[in-house]
């Protein structure tokens, strides 16, 4: 499957040439002084476990996995952590001192770090506001939490499944036309909006109050959820990038002990990406 050689680490995915993984972590591994093998896998679709085994029977050492598999993930390995059972979803794999291998998901520590430390935002203290309640708001929640967050609402358009996910952590739900007067000082957007350029059915007094409004969906140039909110008045607006590059650099740390820097690694593909869309 990997030609004679089996690599240490790898992301599984279908589709996944598109991924970044491989130059993010080769990166961190750079700001040690190694290099390390680390390649795309696509998977079939119906093959995420015989991969998975084959890998890890291999010898293989750490897997990130993205869509369409972090739900077979989480079915697959028989130990999760806190925060992969939290998000009912895994995107880290990595082996345990004993040798069993573990699924954790680090994509809400990715949206903290990003948050607290790129963002220069503290949570502590702080409501959030967080539209969607599908598998990113389900995997944002505890980490928000455990940054601090004074109250978390839940926001989506069918309110049942807001407050589905909002009852399974003790936080608050509501749907968009009762959401707008609650006083967010960070408003997260979990959803695939920006993706359909679908406008958030919120008024300008929302986005204009807000201390940052956060698109976990990245792009070259702002999203449409970000423009919508920067036309309306918000202070600030950050997309995602960030939470991608320290989702990251938390599984590296699960598979290595370092703890990259962030901060250049977001700043060489930002660079990357206008340099792409001026061109």
């Amino acid at each position: 499957m990997f030609g004679f050689v089996m690599p240490d680490y790898v992301v599984f995915g279908n589709p996944v040439a598109h991924s970044r993984s491989p130059a993010i972590h080769q990166a961190f591994a750079g700001q040690q002084g190694l290099a390390i093998d680390y390649r795309r896998q696509c998977v079939p679709l119906d093959g995420f476990a015989a991969a998975a085994d084959a890998f890890f029977a291999g010898g293989g050492q750490g897997a990130n996995v993205t869509l369409p598999f972090k739900t077979e993930a989480h079915a697959w390995v028989s130990r999760l952590s806190e925060r992969a059972a939290a998000a009912g979803a895994v995107n880290t794999l990595y082996r345990a001192a004993d040798g069993v291998v573990v699924g954790d998901n680090t994509d809400g520590i990715g949206l903290v770090r990003d948050i607290t430390q790129l963002q220069g935002v503290a949570l502590s203290g702080k409501r959030v506001m967080l539209l969607g309640a599908g598998g990113a708001a389900r995997g944002a929640v505890l980490p928000l939490l455990a940054a601090g967050a004074a109250a978390v609402l839940v926001v989506n358009r069918t309110v049942a499944k807001a407050e589905q996910l909002a009852a399974r952590f003790g936080v608050s739900a509501a749907g968009f036309d009762t959401a707008a007067a609650w006083p967010a000082e960070v408003v997260i957007n979990a959803t695939s909006g920006s993706l359909s350029g679908a406008l958030m059915p919120l008024p300008d007094a929302v986005w204009a109050r807000a201390e940052l409004v956060y698109d976990m969906m990245y792009a070259a140039e702002l999203t449409p959820f970000l423009r919508q909110a920067q036309a309306a008045g918000a202070a600030r607006v950050a997309d995602g990038l960030g939470m991608l590059v320290a989702q990251a650099a938390e599984a590296y740390a699960l598979w290595r002990g370092f703890v990259p820097d962030i901060a250049p690694v977001v700043a060489a593909i930002r660079a990357e990406m206008e340099a792409a869309c001026a061109g």
